[in-house]
C-alpha cells in the first residue's frame, strides 16, 4: 500500500488543467465505482464566496451536540489533505485516517484507469465512496468552486441547499460580474430542496431568488420575512416562523459569524432538524471551531515569538470581501481593547491584493509582506508590499512569518500590538504547521 501523498501527487498528472469545471468525468468515474453519490446520508449542500466553512462548522457543532453523527467535506485543506474528509461517528467525527484514505484513493485510481480527470474530481469521488460506506446521519457538503459545474453537484436530491454571501472571486472561472458568479452558485438549487440564501447585495439576491423559483426550490432568505439574527444584551437571538432561540454569542470571533450562525440554524430547520433540543443550538454556538478564520493563536512555537501582552491572530481571508469583513472585525476589537494593529500578509497573484488590503487603511500601523512557499501562484513579497503601499499602508518586506514576528518583537509600540497574519489559506496552513497547532 502506497502513501496518500504519493497517490495525490500522481493524480495531478491525470489532467492538464488543475481546474476544469465539468460533471462528465466524475459521473463516469462514480458509475464505475457503483454510484456512491446515490447512497449518501441526507445532504446539506453549501455554496458561496465567503462563509461556507464557518456555516458548516456551526451546523456540525449543533448536530453533534444533539448526538448525531456528521460527515463533512470541505476544501482546501490547511496542513494535510485528510482535513477535507471528516467521517462522522458517535461522540464526534474524525478526519479520515491514512489507511482508509489510501484504500479509497487506490480504488478510484483503478476505476479511473488512467483517464483524464482533475485532482478535485478524483479526490471527491474517493470522498463520496467513503461517505457512502460509513454510516452517518448527515453529510455537510461544501462546494469547491462555483456550483453549477462543481464536482460536488452530482448530488441530485439534497435535503437543503445553502448559498452564503457571494462576491467577486475566481472571475476567470465563474464570470466577471457578481451576478454571473451568483448564477453559478445558484446551480446547486434543486427542485423540492429548500434554498437558504444568506444576506447578499441586491444584484446577487435577485439572481439567486430567480434561480430558486425557476427550479422549484422554496426560498428562505435572511430578513424579517423568513429568518433574522441579531445581538441583544450580549446574546444572539434567532427568529423565524417556528419561533425564537436565545443563544450565547458564538465562540468564533467576528460579527460576521453571527450571520453564518443564523444561516446554519436556518439551513438545519429547513432540512428537517428544527426539532433538535434547544441545548444543541446553544452548545453549537460554543463548540463551533473553524481553524484559520479569525483564530487566536495563544500558544505554540510562533506564539512564543510575540512580545509580552501582544495578541496573535490568524485568518485565511483572501478576497476583497473577506478583507472587508476581517478589517471590520479588527476595528471591533480595537474599539473594545485598543492596541496597535500590525499585519503580516502573503497573497496569491490571482487575488486582488490592493482591494483586499485597502480595507485596512487607517487601521493598521504597519504591514510586513511575506512569501508563501511551495505555491506557484504566490505573489512575491516585494510585490505585496508595493501593492499594500498603493492601498495606503505602511509596508515593508520580511523573509518569513518568523522573521516578521521577531522584527515586531524588537520594535517599540505604544502598547503591546495586535498582530494579524492574513491574506491566504495557504499561508495560514504554513503558519499552523510552523506553530505546531494543525487542525484536529
Amino acid at each position: 500500500m502506497g502513501s496518500s501523498d504519493t497517490l495525490l501527487a500522481r493524480f495531478l498528472a491525470l489532467h492538464p488543467k488543475l481546474i476544469d469545471l465539468s460533471l462528465g468525468r466524475i459521473l463516469t468515474l462514480l458509475e464505475r465505482l457503483g454510484d456512491p453519490h446515490k447512497r449518501l446520508p441526507p445532504v446539506i449542500h453549501v455554496a458561496g464566496t465567503n462563509g461556507k466553512g464557518s456555516t458548516i462548522a456551526f451546523m456540525r457543532a449543533i448536530l453533534e451536540a444533539a448526538g448525531l453523527s456528521v460527515h463533512v467535506y470541505t476544501s482546501p485543506h490547511l496542513v494535510r489533505f485528510h482535513e477535507r474528509i471528516r467521517l462522522g461517528q458517535p461522540g464526534g467525527g474524525r478526519f479520515v485516517d491514512e489507511a482508509v484514505l489510501v484504500e479509497a484513493l487506490e480504488r478510484c485510481e483503478r476505476a479511473n484507469a488512467g483517464d483524464q480527470i482533475t485532482f478535485f474530481e478524483i479526490t471527491t469521488s474517493a470522498a463520496m465512496l467513503l461517505f457512502s460506506e460509513h454510516k452517518a446521519d448527515v453529510l455537510l457538503l461544501e462546494v469547491g468552486l462555483g456550483g453549477r459545474f462543481d464536482t460536488t453537484n452530482v448530488v441530485a436530491h439534497p435535503a437543503c441547499t445553502v448559498v452564503t454571501p457571494v462576491s467577486m472571486d475566481h472571475a476567470e472561472y465563474l464570470g466577471d460580474t457578481v451576478t454571473k458568479i451568483a448564477g453559478e452558485k445558484a446551480g446547486i438549487f434543486k427542485r423540492g430542496a429548500p434554498a437558504v440564501i444568506a444576506p447578499q447585495e441586491p444584484e446577487p439576491t435577485a439572481v439567486l431568488e430567480a434561480a430558486a423559483e425557476r427550479v422549484g426550490a422554496s426560498k428562505i432568505l435572511i430578513g424579517a420575512q423568513d429568518f433574522n439574527i441579531h445581538e441583544a444584551g450580549g446574546r444572539l437571538v434567532y427568529e423565524d416562523g417556528d419561533g425564537l432561540l436565545d443563544l450565547p454569542l458564538p465562540r468564533l470571533a467576528g460579527r460576521h459569524q453571527h450571520v453564518n450562525a443564523g444561516t446554519a440554524i436556518a439551513a438545519l430547520r429547513a432540512a428537517g432538524y428544527g426539532a433538535l433540543p434547544a441545548r444543541a443550538f446553544e452548545q453549537g454556538m460554543l463548540n463551533a471551531e473553524w481553524p484559520a478564520r479569525l483564530q487566536r493563536l495563544a500558544r505554540g512555537q510562533l506564539a512564543e515569538l510575540v512580545p509580552a501582552g501582544a495578541e496573535l491572530w490568524l485568518d485565511g481571508g483572501h478576497n476583497p470581501d473577506g478583507g472587508r469583513v476581517l478589517a471590520q472585525a479588527m476595528a471591533d476589537l480595537e474599539e473594545k481593547n485598543p492596541a496597535p494593529l500590525v499585519m503580516i500578509a502573503g497573497l496569491l497573484s490571482t487575488k486582488d491584493a490592493t482591494a483586499t488590503l485597502g480595507h485596512f487603511k487607517g487601521l493598521a500601523h504597519a504591514l510586513f509582506a511575506v512569501p508563501i512557499h511551495n505555491q506557484l501562484a504566490a505573489r512575491p513579497a516585494e510585490e505585496v508590499a508595493a501593492l499594500a503601499r498603493v492601498a495606503g499602508l505602511n509596508a515593508e518586506v520580511a523573509g518569513s512569518v518568523e522573521q516578521a514576528l521577531r522584527e515586531i518583537a524588537v520594535r517599540t509600540w505604544r502598547a503591546p500590538p495586535r498582530i494579524l497574519i492574513c491574506g491566504s489559506l495557504y499561508l495560514a496552513g504554513e503558519v499552523l504547521s510552523a506553530n505546531g497547532t494543525p487542525p484536529v
